[in-house]
């Protein structure tokens, strides 16, 4: 966002949008987490596990309730270099899907390290929070596509094969770059989906999040915002499964009370267009945060994708103060993203205040640097 864009935020404006960041990463956080207590299981798994209305609470996952997986450790990652885009925008470097590939790189080096090396001056100060070192199960696709510094791009994209969901997860935070043109968010997210996930559904449906996002944080109705993305996707090559899933996820909300079967017609969220719709759908027709990600997690397929986008939409749409203060206490790293999410807040409706031609403040070019 320019200078000349955040000069028109008002108190109240800065105070929605704050909220609103902060639903989008905790509530993501909250869905990630959820779900990570029904991942691999079906949903007769998950009923015999926790009873008939299956996953209703956090369950014990990697040694704890509340633990988060790949999808959030990334999405802060995300998050982190959309911040360094901002602050290297100063220097003339203005490119930011490197910026991002940047971030996701130290990222990489979470799983490869056992803890953050100090002498690393230019990592800033979320590489240093030993608790994103444990690996949480990341997509295979994530792995390789950040095994080497290469940019993957539209042209030469990493995976070319891989539709997962996990570009999917991360893709939020573009959408919160309420400054910018609905076009730009899109192109953005998808040139970084390609970094690791190279297959057309892959990479657009993280651009129709992003878009859905986009369009929730400037205070749009869902179905409004999923219309909109619909229309933006329409002259994208590849956009026909991904357009088919969210038409598939609106028509379904007509379709009778909201159910696991009707989840389970949406696919199983192992493809990312499928992820998408019925996280799309779960938010759509959940009666409140708690409804919407219970409802997003039982299901036989990937719920902790299901549920992390799910967490996303509903936190931007409502904003912090919808998302259960009970998930909250327990989220593993709650600390974390609400200082991400605040630094991100603070960076888009106050960046010249921080950094720029005529004010540098030192305390924040040590914890985004420049360089890296």
């Amino acid at each position: 966002m320019s200078a000349a864009a955040t000069a028109v935020w008002g108190r109240a404006e800065q105070q929605d949008f704050r909220s609103r960041v902060r639903g989008t990463l905790l509530g993501g956080a909250v869905g990630d987490a959820l779900g990570a207590g029904a991942a691999d299981l079906t949903f007769e798994e998950i009923r015999a596990a926790h009873g008939p209305e299956g996953i209703t609470d956090f369950a014990p996952a990697y040694g704890r309730r509340g633990a988060v997986t790949a999808a959030t450790q990334l999405t802060l990652f995300t998050v982190d270099g959309l911040i360094r885009a901002q602050v290297r925008r100063d220097t003339g470097a203005w490119h930011p899907p490197t910026d991002v590939h940047r971030a996701h790189l130290r990222w990489a080096a979470t799983q490869r390290d056992w803890g953050p090396d100090e002498r690393r001056k230019d990592n800033g100060w979320l590489a240093r929070e030993e608790w994103l070192y444990a690996r949480r199960d990341p997509s295979h696709a994530c792995l390789t596509g950040l095994g080497d510094e290469i940019l993957g791009t539209l042209d030469r994209p990493k995976n070319p094969t891989a539709r997962d969901a996990g570009a999917l997860v991360r893709s939020a935070p573009f959408g919160l770059l309420v400054g910018w043109e609905p076009a730009l968010v899109l192109q953005l997210a998808v040139e970084c989906a390609a970094q690791t996930h190279g297959h057309p559904t892959a990479y657009l449906s993280a651009g129709a999040l992003a878009l859905i996002v986009h369009g929730l944080a400037r205070g749009e109705s869902l179905d409004g915002s999923v219309q909109r993305a619909l229309s933006a996707l329409a002259s994208r090559p590849g956009h026909q499964p991904v357009t088919d899933a969210l038409k598939h996820a609106l028509g379904a909300v007509r379709q009778g009370m909201p159910s696991p079967a009707l989840v389970e017609s949406l696919g199983d969220g192992r493809v990312a267009e499928d992820a998408l719709a019925i996280a799309v759908y779960c938010a759509l027709v959940g009666e409140d945060v708690r409804h919407g990600l219970r409802l997003a997690v039982n299901h036989s397929g990937a719920s902790v994708a299901t549920g992390a986008v799910c967490g996303a939409l509903l936190g931007v749409l409502h904003g912090e103060t919808a998302l259960p203060p009970a998930w909250l206490a327990e989220l593993e790293g709650r600390g974390t993203v609400l200082e991400l999410a605040d630094d991100f807040a603070m960076e888009m409706t106050q960046g010249p205040a921080l950094h720029g031609p005529a004010v540098s403040a030192p305390g924040w070019l040590s914890r985004y640097p420049r360089g890296g």
